[in-house]
This record gives C-alpha cells, structure tokens and sequence, in this order.
C-alpha cells in the first residue's frame, strides 16, 4: 500500500458519501462550496449544511434554503443548530444526521476538484481497512484555474509520531467512515479537527494521506481571518489538543512537554510570517 494507482475507467453517478458542510455566517461563500460538490464526476447520496446558529439576519440560513431549493435533484439537508457552538459541534449534528457509510468534510469558504470524490472513495473502497484518509490541500486564488492532478496516486500511512509532530490532514482533505466512534469535542474552537485524527490514529485505527491537491483554500492558512486567524487561540487549541491525548493515556509527559515546545516554535514562525506579512501590505 506504499502506492497506488487510480483507475479511472470506472464511472458511476453516486458514491455513498455523506458531505458535512459548516455554515456561519458564510452567505458570501458557501455557494462556491456547494458549487464544487455539485460539480463532482461522482456525486455524493447526500449534501448535510449544518448552520451553527448564524446572526446575520438569516443571511446565511437564506443562501442555505435557497441552495436546498434550487437542488431539488440532489438530497441537500438543512440543519438549523439552537445555539453557536463552534464547527466541531456542527460537523457532529451533520455526522448524526448522515446516512452513508463514508463521510467527507468541506468548510463554507473552501472547495474541491471535480475529481476529490471520484477518486478518494474510489482508493477508501478499494482499501477498507483504512477509516480516515487525507490529501494535498492547496491555497489557489479566485477565479483561478484548479492545479492540474497527477497522473499518479501514491498514498503513505501516516503513524502516531508523524501526526503527532504535524497535522498531515486539513479538514476539507478528510473522508473517514460513518462507523467511527469518535466524534469533535463539543465547543472545542480551535484545532478541534486535529485533535480528532490524533485520537482516531493514536486509538488504532488507520489513517493514510494521498498526494493529490484536490482541496483549494482562498486565503492563509493561518492570520488570515476566520477561526485561524487569531494566532494565539490557535495555539491554545493545539496545546489542550495535547494536555487531551496526555490525560487520555495517549503520550506521555515527557511527549506532551516536547510537542508543546515545538508547537510554540511553530507558533514564533507563525507569527513572524503574519507580521512580514502586514508589513509588506503597508509598504504596497
């Protein structure tokens, strides 16, 4: 399983997968989103938007039922959460909600290639052991052309120490099964996801990465608003990631100290990166 090649002969209209969609306040975004789903070679059973008590004046929840009724072909569920809880707890209201044995998770302000569905599921059905895989994510700008696939797929298994040291899996690159028994903390902000696969791999479970760009963001990884914009929080969220799996009985002490250390490293860089960044934004 070092490599694996995708046949791409096999054509179908639907792949059992469920699609778990976030939504805050993104009535500027999530038509591009769910653009890109409906724009898949294979699509999924079903399209879930979990709107996690957005107040915008029903902006959001407009787009949302809009989107709903202008895809009347395609089963698009709309769920209206009570209170603002944070996207873990959206993810996990659309993860119950779902009725496929495979899930994928897209952001409102994110999309895919046309091809992620076709071929991720194509390598998970193929590969039934593994419960989460992940791919390249890319930052594109808008209205720029999608970075062309390779020819090849080659996937590698991610261990407990790799993911530990680096989280190899941007939320809009996951698929993972229904099955899985773990679920996003509620309320946990910031590195949620993370901490998620890190309990996934650390309990067992398979996880592999293949080397296709299929996910594109619209801006920074990190300083660039949205949840990670706030550089700080971000760290906090990595540090209770780990003081989790510590008490959890994952890593030890003497891990927990290591890993924290290295994430305010990280941190430094981060942070550094951010203030060139506004810098050269003042100087142009």
């Amino acid at each position: 399983m070092d490599a694996a090649v995708i046949d791409r002969s096999e054509v179908g209209q639907h792949v059992p997968v469920s699609i778990i969609i976030p939504c805050y306040r993104c009535a500027d975004t999530i038509q591009r989103a769910v653009d890109s789903v409906m724009a898949q070679t294979r699509l999924p059973e079903e399209i879930i938007l979990a709107d996690d008590f957005s107040n915008d004046a029903g902006k959001t929840l407009g787009v949302l039922d809009r989107l709903h009724q202008a895809h009347q072909e395609t089963n698009i569920k709309v769920l209206r959460l009570n209170k603002n809880c944070g996207p873990g707890s959206a993810r996990n209201a659309g993860w119950q909600e779902s009725s496929q044995p495979y899930i994928a998770f897209l952001d409102a302000d994110d999309s895919w290639h046309p091809k992620k569905l076709e071929i991720q599921y194509q390598w998970m059905s193929a590969h039934p052991n593994v419960v989460l895989s992940g791919h390249t994510s890319v930052k594109i700008a808008k209205g720029a052309a999608l970075p062309d696939l390779p020819e090849r797929l080659v996937a590698r298994h991610i261990d407990r120490l790799g993911l530990l040291l680096s989280n190899r899996f941007p939320t809009r690159s996951v698929m993972l099964k229904r099955e899985v028994s773990h679920r996003f903390i509620p309320e946990k902000r910031y590195a949620e996801d993370y901490l998620l696969w890190l309990t996934i791999v650390f309990s067992g479970q398979p996880a592999w990465f293949l080397n296709m760009p299929m996910a594109y963001a619209f801006k920074e990884e990190f300083g660039d608003g949205g949840l990670t914009g706030n550089l700080w929080e971000t760290q906090q969220g990595v540090l209770d990631t780990y003081q989790r799996l510590f008490r959890a009985g994952f890593i030890s002490f003497f891990a927990l100290i290591l890993v924290s250390c290295l994430s305010f490293l990280k941190f430094f860089r981060r942070w550094g990166i951010v203030k060139r960044r506004s810098l050269f934004k003042k100087a142009s």
